[in-house]
């Protein structure tokens, strides 16, 4: 594990003052610190919430040890690269790779051995078959989403979740406005992992000839800004352009504008309230 090629997940960093110590360069500690962030990225990666993924599992992973070895030092404000990937699984272990490069340089490598185990009594159990499945296929470069888009029959249960968990209880609208009947109509987009658990939704309706309307875009917090939504989005839109649509149009609350700009969207007109919240309409082309 010398080159950034041999890791699948690279979690970007940027070395902050705290963790920079008298000698001016990042404390030798800090090293565990950046491998433990990157990890939580890697479950991300693979479309995995790290706590309810354990929840469906029944156990959790415990550190059984730690090393590290020091090639060269990370500065106050480096930009770095924190590569993770699994590189054996025992019965109850499973062995992690870690490296931390500046550019192309490698300036630390490490390795954190897991124990999957029993929450309750922190005793090992076996690495289960589903974890272990998809461990070995994400370093084997598989899909890790299943991307489906069909009616409000089949995929409304699914899609309903999400939206009631973003939009009525986290973001506190009102059930009412939530639901109408334009969800009969509408094609629907839901994301799933390899353990068929829904990760995001949105919906695709004919808004006027030739313009479709994207709306109800909902991601699980915890997974949010690792492309699942923008996985959603770019689906949808090619479900438009695939029924001859010219035009897309979607109206976003103000908070995610940036989110659709990336995406090739362009705002139009004023911002207005929607739900007692800032919105801007923004159209791309098809």
């Amino acid at each position: 594990m010398t080159s950034r090629a041999d890791f699948r997940h690279l979690e970007r960093l940027r070395v902050r003052w705290a963790e920079v110590d008298l000698q001016k360069i990042v404390f030798n500690g800090h090293y565990l610190m950046y491998l433990d962030t990157a990890v939580a990225g890697w479950w991300r990666a693979m479309a995995l919430p790290y706590h309810t993924t354990m929840d469906a599992l029944a156990g959790d992973l415990y550190v059984r040890k730690a090393t590290l070895e020091y090639l060269a030092s990370a500065r106050y404000d480096d930009q770095i690269d924190v590569g993770i990937k699994t590189l054996r699984i025992g019965n109850s272990s499973i062995l992690i790779g870690g490296a931390v490069f500046r550019g192309d340089e490698l300036l630390v490598s490490g390795e954190l051995v897991y124990v999957f185990a029993d929450p309750a009594t922190q005793t090992s159990r076996p690495v289960p078959a589903p974890l272990r499945d998809v461990l070995v296929a994400f370093e084997a470069g598989e899909p890790m989403l299943d991307m489906r888009l069909d009616s409000w029959d089949r995929l409304g249960r699914d899609a309903a979740a999400l939206r009631s968990a973003v939009f009525v209880q986290e973001q506190k609208i009102p059930a009412e406005l939530e639901w109408d009947a334009a969800d009969a109509l509408a094609v629907h987009a839901v994301v799933y992992n390899r353990f068929g658990v829904a990760l995001a939704t949105g919906r695709l309706l004919e808004h006027r000839d030739g313009v479709s309307k994207i709306g109800r875009m909902a991601v699980q917090a915890g997974l949010r800004g690792s492309g699942i939504g923008r996985a959603v989005l770019e689906a949808l839109v090619e479900a438009a352009r695939e029924r001859g649509d010219r035009q897309v149009l979607l109206h976003a609350q103000t908070s995610a504008v940036g989110f659709y700009r990336r995406a090739g969207f362009s705002p139009e007109g004023p911002v207005f309230t929607e739900a007692g919240i800032p919105h801007q309409a923004l159209l791309r082309g098809l």
